[in-house]
């Protein structure tokens, strides 16, 4: 009988010992991860202003998931390249998308102002500009003429404007630019004395654009984007301007746009020639100024 018990008692020590060992064992063992690391490369995108942000987006069962907020400063580096999201959402995700936020911003949803997209397959994307529009076969020509000093006359002043289009009765417009989606709109540009000046903003081709800030006052313009300057010369500017030898371009700018500064994507640039119309001065393609990127996790 004593050693029956004897043996009961050992078989019930190692019952405890066996179970110490098992509960020693799970302790040990780590946790399986449920974030991971989303690092992001990026090349050509420029300081915003304060009031924006950017954002990135990993879109996991056609729901887009943010991967953080970060600015960029005018060095183009970024205040935070690596950011910690959850591992199921990146396992899950098929699509990257960057895009320009309010700061602060009240609503979870991405802005309609996208900027950069990627397809993601083995835990990387490469971005391009494509969610906004297809460049590569981008082109244009301006011609120079003053028509908003001209009372069915030519004042001998053309070299004071610049307008977007063949010039005619009227002019007709010779963009080949993409349709912008929502978020975005073209904006023209002369480069004076002392930077950029803005001919307006616009979305069509064959209208006048939103502003005509320093164009002259006898009649309106014509039917298709572009500006004389007369009138109202920014600081460091003398008007009339004479856009001869000049670099015009045109950019793509977000809506809304904070800053009076072209944004980085200017799909054509162009210099004026000596000729005012109707002669016109054709834009050359301007890709590299595109904004690329790399996402990987």
């Amino acid at each position: 009988m004593k050693l029956n018990r004897i043996f009961a008692l050992l078989m019930v020590l190692g019952v405890v010992v066996t179970s110490c060992d098992k509960d020693d064992d799970d302790m040990d063992e780590p946790a399986a991860p449920t974030t991971g690391t989303l690092s992001l490369s990026l090349s050509g995108l420029e300081a915003l202003g304060d009031g924006y942000a950017y954002e990135g987006w990993v879109i996991v069962n056609d729901e887009p998931v943010s991967t953080g907020v970060f600015t960029i400063n005018d060095q183009g580096e970024l205040s935070s390249s690596d950011f910690t999201v959850d591992l199921d959402d990146l396992n899950a995700a098929t699509k990257f998308v960057l895009s320009i936020e309010p700061s602060p911003d009240s609503d979870p949803a991405p802005a309609a102002t996208k900027v950069l997209v990627g397809d993601i397959s083995n835990g990387a994307a490469d971005l391009t500009s494509a969610i906004v529009g297809d460049f590569s076969d981008a082109s244009g020509e301006f011609f120079l003429r003053t028509p908003t000093d001209e009372t069915g006359m030519n004042n001998g002043n053309d070299e004071n404007g610049v307008w977007f289009g063949t010039p005619g009765m009227p002019p007709v417009p010779n963009f080949n630019l993409p349709e912008l989606p929502e978020g975005w709109a073209y904006e023209g540009w002369v480069v004076g004395e002392n930077g950029p000046i803005t001919t307006g903003t616009f979305t069509a081709f064959d209208m006048a654009d939103d502003a005509a800030p320093y164009s002259g006052t006898s009649q309106s313009g014509p039917p298709v984007p572009g500006e004389d300057f007369f009138m109202n010369a920014p600081s460091g500017e003398s008007f009339p301007l004479d856009v001869r030898g000049r670099t015009v371009v045109i950019s793509v700018e977000p809506v809304p746009d904070d800053s009076p500064a072209p944004f980085a994507m200017k799909p054509l640039v162009g210099t004026a020639g000596q000729d005012t119309a109707p002669a016109t001065h054709a834009f050359d393609r301007n890709l590299s100024s595109l904004p690329t990127g790399s996402i990987s996790f």
